[in-house]
């Protein structure tokens, strides 16, 4: 699914990953464990095509990651995000906001969602209006909307409690059992010692 060869990345004169190699398969619920300025924030980034490395090449099925002609058509067919704000626009409800990432997306297609999700009660309520973990479920839920391949989240569960906490990793569980690659930055060891594989950075390194 996804192989990183010989990833380092530079900020200036700062060198924030040195030599990473990994390999996440399909399906795989994969988290990327480390201090403040560890360097997985970058790591992620560079993995989900945000962030082109410094030098080193990221491989998704087989299809490096430079030679994407249209990176954001690849993006919306591949990749959903997840992040520890949830983005949500103030001004409009909760199916607003999953229906813009989608605009194919039908009512239907969206309560699905959140059913799954145990939020179907909050479809048209706006962000104010809800609690913390239900706007990270919502995010969730718009990540979910094109039916990505692959979700990358950094630090979901940084604003949240522990049980709502718990509530995010179970999702995750549950959407990499249906084959669903899920890629999560975190600094919580707890939380990641639920996953299949953990990768620790520590001063840019494994």
């Amino acid at each position: 699914m996804i192989t990183a060869k010989n990833i380092s990345h530079f900020y200036g004169k700062d060198k924030a990953l040195k030599n990473i190699n990994l390999t996440i398969d399909q399906g795989k619920f994969v988290s990327i464990i480390g201090e403040s300025g560890s360097g997985k924030s970058t790591l992620l980034s560079i993995l989900s095509t945000l962030l082109r490395p410094s030098s080193g090449e990221v491989f998704f099925e087989n299809i490096n990651s430079k030679n994407i002609i249209n990176i954001d058509t690849f993006r919306q067919k591949n990749i959903g995000f997840v992040f520890q704000f949830h983005y949500l626009i103030n001004y409009l409800t909760v199916k607003e906001n999953i229906k813009i990432a989608n605009n194919n997306a039908t009512n239907s297609d969206i309560l699905k969602l959140l059913e799954m999700l145990n939020i179907e009660d909050i479809t048209d309520k706006y962000p104010s209006e809800i609690s913390g973990g239900q706007r990270q479920r919502a995010a969730i839920a718009r990540a979910l909307i094109n039916n990505p391949k692959i979700i990358f989240a950094d630090e979901p569960t940084g604003n949240l409690d522990s049980k709502n906490s718990q509530n995010v990793f179970d999702i995750f569980k549950k959407l990499s059992q249906n084959g669903t690659t899920i890629i999560v930055a975190t600094h919580d060891k707890a939380l990641a010692s639920q996953t299949d594989k953990i990768y620790e950075v520590k001063d840019g390194q494994f």
